[in-house]
């Protein structure tokens, strides 16, 4: 990954060396589309650069670089890294020009014709980003998001060259702007990415956003795999030496590589795993690409490369994937195998043609390079957002539910289910036949009772596995139900079953209002208002939509002693007359622990630095995820003006931090010794012998020091697991606990899991 921030201003360039390097990029740009297979439309592209140049002149971004720089820079990379042609480039040259200079649309349109000033439109209607800072205004932002790649897909994919500039050049941003962008990537670009088919653009989003969120850990990961590539090579020219032998034989022209896990895919593998680096033994897979000719099958001769391999290496019975018959909805096409290596740990290895490969790594762009003519090549992609625009047209009233919606179906491993003519559906793994029942009609969801899957009767609940036939059994009588939302998986299912559970209670709630309305009439009550606030507070709902639906559904009775006994003057408190709220308690909505706390003005520009002495903090925990001193943390502050401190990858940390950017404040802890203690959990696990347990907490209670305050520990057919709540007084000194109990005899793993 290429590491472009710098500090721009130290280079100190004259105004000739600036426009130099400002052409020089440009030309960089231009001959790099003059390489590609697109038209060569030169003189559009060079009058668009032109007009952007002019636009932004005496424009320079936070990093002290002409502004004119950054659609360059999006330019290159939409043609270079995603393959598009001259209608692109244009537009991403002049995709911040409406927005941020006044031109207009129109201007475009007339300059560069309806095409390009089409996608500079559609850019500019989300330029603001995904999230804003009210929730209506995030899910209508995403919403035109998804729309326009729906118009036209090469809006979103010139968004995510933007998107990947920005990632590149963040380290000039404020801590609390780049937790922010960082945090909305991860949630939503990168998925989306991942669903696009953009396989080397996701890797790198993924790579930089940790980067940010967790710098020590990206280093010491980024390092140990610098430090274990000695060793990674020998072990792959030991693996391909007889496989190059194989396909050589063939007479194919291919290449033969082992490509590396990212920094961001292996951390996730040790936090939801609990090992440590050296314990990742898929660290890398092997690749193997070969060239072939249109005329050339290109499936057999995958199978082919596949029995050479399986010859000389013994396969897992469980881990092939032939994504070559059946395609990954992002078009993705391969056959992945794994073997058992020489050296006794498994292997996976990926067999692809050129041009699989290129789909593989470019997405659907890496299609219109080809210009094959068949209808179906961009099927799955349209399919998907024919499904996005049906989720649209009934968009959920909570952004953040809306957002988490989509974002179910953006990133899921899949699935392939069968109907009973034949016909396939993909569908996110843990699908149930409900979710097959929506996917093929909305009635057939809402009436289904049952499912027959391989023949045999099921639940509705019932989750499915890759291969099953299903058919959906219906009853006019069945009604959805809102347990139905435990079990069903897809966007599309959640989205039609909450829009009809909606369209119920609505009917319900207007029930209940017509009855409450009646007993107003009846008793001849003056003010409606205060009665109905009266009847709220006497069955404690806080919304009148919510007394209306309990009554309307019965389980609340509107009864005559209820109506009249709130028709009666009630005496008022002299304090509620003079403090008409004194007496009510405080609601918070903070998933938080108690902490003595400053309510000072909070400066997010500055970093926030944590302090804990003598029971005083100058913050809160997050319950959530329990931050202990030396996690990487984030601060959120709430209307209070308190500072929330959740770890850097906790799931609600991830939406504070893609939807509440502005609330965001950079944190550091304390450097002095902190004299709190701090509740930590450590898994450990190992075969079970005698004195192992008073081993164990003789290193934690008499060598380390440390407070045990809870001990879990069961045996079973020779082997123990343990679970300790421990005092500590911050993350640092958990990792070394881990270190040193590892040492123990017999002990084979040891890990902080909270």
């Amino acid at each position: 990954m290429e590491d472009v921030n710098r500090d721009y201003n130290s280079l100190n360039l004259t105004k000739e060396q600036e426009d130099k390097l400002i052409d020089d990029a440009f030309m960089d740009v231009l001959n790099g589309y003059l390489k590609s297979n697109h038209r060569k439309k030169v003189e559009i592209i060079k009058r668009a650069y032109e007009f952007a140049k002019n636009a932004h002149q005496g424009i320079r971004r936070r990093s002290g670089e002409p502004y004119i720089l950054h659609p360059i820079a999006v330019a290159k990379i939409v043609s270079q890294e995603i393959g598009l042609g001259s209608t692109s480039i244009c537009a991403a040259f002049l995709h911040d020009v409406v927005e941020d200079t006044e031109y207009t649309v129109e201007d475009i349109e007339m300059n560069f014709g309806k095409k390009i000033a089409s996608l500079v439109d559609g850019l500019t209607k989300i330029s603001g980003g995904i999230f804003g800072d009210k929730a209506s205004a995030q899910a209508e932002n995403f919403r035109k998001l998804l729309l326009t790649m729906a118009d036209d897909i090469r809006v979103i994919l010139i968004k995510m060259a933007d998107r990947l500039h920005n990632m590149r050049t963040l380290s000039s941003m404020l801590p609390s702007k780049q937790y922010k962008i960082a945090g909305e990537t991860l949630y939503i670009y990168a998925p989306l990415a991942h669903r696009l088919g953009l396989f080397a653009i996701k890797t790198e989003l993924e790579d930089l956003s940790f980067k940010y969120e967790h710098p020590e850990q990206y280093a010491n990961i980024k390092k140990a795999i610098a430090d274990s590539e000695k060793s990674r090579a020998c072990a792959f020219n030991d693996f391909s030496a007889p496989v190059m032998a194989g396909v050589n034989k063939m007479g194919l022209k291919f290449d033969m590589f082992a490509r590396v896990k990212s920094a961001y895919s292996i951390w996730n593998k040790m936090n939801s795993k609990h090992i440590p680096f050296e314990e990742v033994y898929d660290l890398y897979a092997v690749r193997i690409v070969f060239d072939c000719n249109e005329n050339d099958n290109e499936k057999q001769i995958c199978w082919n490369i596949y029995s050479i391999i399986t010859d000389i290496y013994r396969l897992h019975p469980t881990r092939t994937r032939d994504w070559i018959s059946t395609p990954k909805a992002n078009g993705y096409r391969a056959l992945h195998l794994t073997v058992m290596g020489p050296n006794g740990n498994w292997v996976e290895v990926q067999i692809r043609s050129r041009k699989m490969d290129e789909i593989a790594e470019r997405g659907f762009a890496a299609h219109w390079k080809y210009k094959i003519g068949e209808s179906d090549e961009e099927s799955e992609l349209e399919l998907w957002l024919k499904t996005i625009t049906d989720i649209l047209k009934e968009p959920k009233p909570n952004a953040m539910d809306f957002l988490d919606t989509i974002k179910l179906n953006l990133f899921a491993t899949e699935i392939f289910i069968f109907t009973p003519k034949g016909d396939l559906i993909t569908l996110p793994k843990n699908a149930t036949v409900l979710d097959v029942a929506y996917e093929l009609h909305t009635e057939l969801g809402s009436h289904c009772i049952a499912g027959k899957v391989n023949h045999k009767l099921v639940a509705i609940s019932q989750k499915l596995q890759s291969g099953d036939q299903v058919e959906i059994l219906t009853s006019e009588k069945q009604k959805p139900a809102p347990e139905w939302l435990n079990f069903v998986v897809t966007a599309k299912a959640k989205s039609k079953l909450e829009a009809a559970l909606r369209r119920e209670r609505k009917k319900i709630t207007e029930k209940g209002e017509t009855i409450v309305l009646k007993a107003i009439q009846d008793y001849q009550i003056e003010d409606s208002n205060k009665f109905v606030t009266k009847l709220m507070g006497s069955y404690q709902f806080h919304t009148r939509e919510d007394l209306y639906f309990a009554i309307g559904s019965d389980k609340v009775a509107l009864t005559e002693s209820v109506i009249k006994s709130l028709c009666k003057k009630q005496p008022l408190n002299i304090l509620n007359k003079i403090w008409p709220f004194s007496n009510q308690k405080k609601d918070s909505n903070e998933n938080t622990t108690e902490a003595t706390t400053s309510n000072q003005k909070i400066n997010k520009k500055e970093i926030y630095v944590l302090y804990s002495e003598n029971g005083v903090q100058n913050y809160k925990t997050a319950t959530c995820c329990n931050p202990i001193p030396g996690d990487d943390v984030v601060g959120y502050v709430n209307d209070n003006e308190e500072v929330i401190v959740h770890k850097m990858d906790c799931n609600v940390a991830m939406k504070l931090k893609s939807s509440f950017g502005n609330r965001l404040v950079a944190t550091k802890w304390e450097e002095s010794p902190l004299q709190s203690a701090f509740l930590a959990t450590v898994n450990v696990k190992g075969i079970d012998r005698m004195g192992i347990l008073q081993e164990l907490i003789h290193e934690i209670s008499i060598n380390m020091s440390i407070n045990i305050r809870k001990l879990d520990i069961e045996a079973k057919d020779g082997v123990f697991e343990c679970m300790l709540d421990l005092r500590v007084s911050d993350a640092r000194i958990v990792d070394r606990l881990c270190r040193q109990i590892k040492k123990i005899k017999n002990i084979t793993y040891a890990s902080r899991i909270n």
